[in-house]
């Protein structure tokens, strides 16, 4: 039989080991978990204890000499990317550069730098995208992936196959809490960027919205205001935008509320299309009304 693939975590986080670890672990009759990595020996040492409950070989790398390790391991067919979004792109293109295939979590620094950016020159995005261009220049070559749940939720994939050609407008909400409850609120990276939890979140709302509506957003205008003060600004996001096919829509999100909803709904002509985000059996999942009713779970 042959060996399963073997692969490397470049990231050692909350996130790392609360969901990339028990994903991992599901599908560990597939792959082999050979590193997780970290800038520090401590944070990669905590992780790997995690890990080892499910990839009992696993090791811990850490620092410069650690990435160089897992760039040079020939053994390794891929890396997941998953640290902070400003330190991201450049280890991602290292890895690339080494012959290793890519996938990373969203670059939410980057898509603030491209609409402060865009109508000034080159931008962080086309740079990247550039750098990768000149690394893989034919069929083959290791793949940069960026990873989004949206385009596999079920739910989404259901509905954009109920979408028609009639859409008319748009709206996705969002109302959370952001306070000391979540372990990602002292979060120092998602503090330091710019748009701070607006943009860490909203990136995936976006992601949804093009999801299920099959198309890209060409235009936005953007009211911003800032509440509480425990969080970066801003917290308040008023939003109108356009839809490549001519369709206009509203993208609103308040960080600071004391419930939690988040809605994507499409007007059309000959009805409407509304997925929900919401907890059923302990578990989060997706409602989805349309000319029938069903919940879809995670």
């Amino acid at each position: 039989m042959a060996a399963t693939p073997e692969i490397a975590v470049v990231g050692a986080g909350i996130f790392v080991q609360t969901e990339y670890i028990p994903r991992l672990a599901e599908i560990s009759d597939l792959l082999t978990l050979k590193y997780i990595w970290s800038r520090t020996e401590e944070s990669s040492r905590a992780a790997v204890e995690i890990a080892k409950q499910h990839f009992p070989g696993v090791e811990s790398k850490w620092g410069e000499q650690g990435l160089n390790d897992i760039i040079q391991d020939a053994s390794l067919l891929a890396v997941a990317v998953v640290l902070a979004s400003q330190a991201q792109v450049d280890i991602s293109l290292k890895l690339l550069k080494g012959g290793k295939h890519v996938i990373q979590v969203e670059f939410c620094h980057m898509v603030a730098n491209f609409i402060d950016t865009s109508l000034k020159g080159t931008t962080d995005i086309e740079t990247a995208l550039a750098n990768y261009n000149s690394i893989c220049t034919h069929p083959g070559q290791p793949i940069w992936a960026v990873a989004e749940n949206y385009r596999f939720e079920q739910a989404f994939v259901e509905s954009k196959k109920l979408m028609a050609e009639d859409m008319i407008n748009v709206q996705v909400l969002f109302e959370g809490y952001m306070n000391s409850s979540s372990p990602f609120f002292s979060s120092s990276w998602r503090r330091n960027i710019e748009g701070g939890f607006i943009f860490d979140a909203g990136v995936h709302f976006i992601a949804g919205l093009r999801m299920m509506v099959g198309c890209e957003v060409t235009s936005v205008s953007a009211i911003t205001s800032h509440i509480d003060t425990s969080l970066p600004p801003p917290d308040i996001l008023s939003s109108t935008f356009k839809l490549e096919n001519g369709c206009s829509g509203v993208f609103a999100m308040a960080l600071p509320s004391n419930t939690l909803k988040v809605t994507w709904r499409v007007v059309g002509l000959k009805g409407t299309i509304q997925v929900e985000l919401g907890v059923h059996d302990r578990k989060y999942g997706y409602l989805v009304i349309s000319d029938i009713m069903f919940f879809i779970k995670c």
